[in-house]
Protein backbone atom coordinates (compact mmCIF):
# COMPACT_ATOMS: atom_id res chain seq x y z
CA UNK A 1 0.00 0.00 0.00
CA UNK A 2 1.28 3.59 -1.03
CA UNK A 3 -0.03 6.33 0.54
CA UNK A 4 0.82 9.94 -1.23
CA UNK A 5 -0.51 13.24 -0.03
CA UNK A 6 -2.39 15.42 -2.73
CA UNK A 7 -3.02 18.58 -0.38
CA UNK A 8 -3.00 19.39 2.63
CA UNK A 9 -4.40 22.62 4.07
CA UNK A 10 -3.88 24.14 7.52
CA UNK A 11 -7.46 25.19 9.63
CA UNK A 12 -5.43 27.05 13.02
CA UNK A 13 -9.39 27.87 14.34
CA UNK A 14 -10.08 24.29 14.64
CA UNK A 15 -6.87 23.16 15.67
CA UNK A 16 -6.42 20.30 12.38
CA UNK A 17 -4.86 20.03 9.25
CA UNK A 18 -7.47 18.82 6.22
CA UNK A 19 -5.44 15.84 4.25
CA UNK A 20 -6.32 15.06 0.88
CA UNK A 21 -4.86 11.81 -0.48
CA UNK A 22 -4.62 8.97 -2.90
CA UNK A 23 -3.93 5.15 -1.87
CA UNK A 24 -2.25 2.93 -4.48
CA UNK A 25 -2.89 -1.03 -3.10
CA UNK A 26 -2.77 -4.17 -4.84
CA UNK A 27 -5.49 -6.54 -3.78
CA UNK A 28 -8.93 -5.72 -1.92
CA UNK A 29 -9.22 -1.61 -0.49
CA UNK A 30 -7.56 -1.43 2.85
CA UNK A 31 -9.54 -0.66 6.13
CA UNK A 32 -9.80 2.55 7.44
CA UNK A 33 -7.76 1.34 10.46
CA UNK A 34 -4.81 0.77 7.87
CA UNK A 35 -5.09 4.06 6.31
CA UNK A 36 -4.87 5.88 9.59
CA UNK A 37 -2.05 4.05 10.88
CA UNK A 38 0.14 4.41 7.68
CA UNK A 39 -1.19 7.92 7.47
CA UNK A 40 -0.33 8.87 11.36
CA UNK A 41 3.48 6.93 10.05
CA UNK A 42 3.68 9.45 7.74
CA UNK A 43 2.98 12.20 9.23
CA UNK A 44 4.56 11.70 12.38
CA UNK A 45 1.73 11.60 14.72
CA UNK A 46 -0.57 9.74 16.94
CA UNK A 47 -3.45 7.85 15.17
CA UNK A 48 -5.73 8.86 17.90
CA UNK A 49 -5.41 12.27 16.39
CA UNK A 50 -6.29 11.66 13.03
CA UNK A 51 -9.73 10.90 11.76
CA UNK A 52 -10.30 9.35 8.56
CA UNK A 53 -13.06 11.43 6.58
CA UNK A 54 -13.93 9.45 3.11
CA UNK A 55 -12.39 6.74 1.39
CA UNK A 56 -13.58 6.16 -2.29
CA UNK A 57 -12.97 3.29 -4.32
CA UNK A 58 -13.60 3.68 -8.08
CA UNK A 59 -15.09 0.27 -10.01
CA UNK A 60 -12.20 -1.66 -11.16
CA UNK A 61 -9.26 0.41 -10.17
CA UNK A 62 -7.12 0.35 -7.31
CA UNK A 63 -6.64 3.60 -6.30
CA UNK A 64 -8.24 4.91 -3.15
CA UNK A 65 -8.96 9.06 -3.08
CA UNK A 66 -9.38 10.01 0.68
CA UNK A 67 -10.12 12.97 2.60
CA UNK A 68 -8.25 13.26 6.83
CA UNK A 69 -8.70 15.86 9.33
CA UNK A 70 -5.53 15.75 11.34
CA UNK A 71 -5.40 17.38 14.67
CA UNK A 72 -3.10 18.54 17.23
CA UNK A 73 -4.44 16.54 19.76
CA UNK A 74 -6.96 13.82 20.05
CA UNK A 75 -8.83 16.08 22.90
CA UNK A 76 -9.55 18.63 19.87
CA UNK A 77 -10.65 15.18 17.70
CA UNK A 78 -12.96 14.16 20.59
CA UNK A 79 -14.47 17.53 20.82
CA UNK A 80 -15.31 18.40 17.20
CA UNK A 81 -15.42 15.40 15.04
CA UNK A 82 -19.21 13.96 15.35
CA UNK A 83 -19.77 10.48 17.09
CA UNK A 84 -20.33 8.38 14.04
CA UNK A 85 -17.11 9.60 12.55
CA UNK A 86 -15.25 9.09 15.93
CA UNK A 87 -16.86 5.31 15.91
CA UNK A 88 -15.71 4.65 12.27
CA UNK A 89 -12.23 5.36 12.82
CA UNK A 90 -11.96 3.22 16.13
CA UNK A 91 -9.80 0.33 15.96
CA UNK A 92 -11.29 -3.04 15.71
CA UNK A 93 -9.21 -3.44 18.89
CA UNK A 94 -11.17 -0.41 20.53
CA UNK A 95 -14.61 -1.37 19.62
CA UNK A 96 -17.01 -2.83 22.24
CA UNK A 97 -20.15 -4.57 21.15
CA UNK A 98 -22.67 -2.06 22.39
CA UNK A 99 -25.76 -4.45 21.23
CA UNK A 100 -27.03 -6.00 24.22
CA UNK A 101 -29.71 -8.98 23.42
CA UNK A 102 -32.51 -9.01 25.62
CA UNK A 103 -35.35 -11.53 25.44
CA UNK A 104 -38.71 -10.33 26.39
Amino acid sequence: MELTILSETSNPLLHRKDVSFIVTHSGATPTRTEVRNNLSAQLNKNSNEVIIRKLKTQFGTRKTIGDAKIYETSDFAKQIELDHIQLRNQSSSQEESPISTEEE
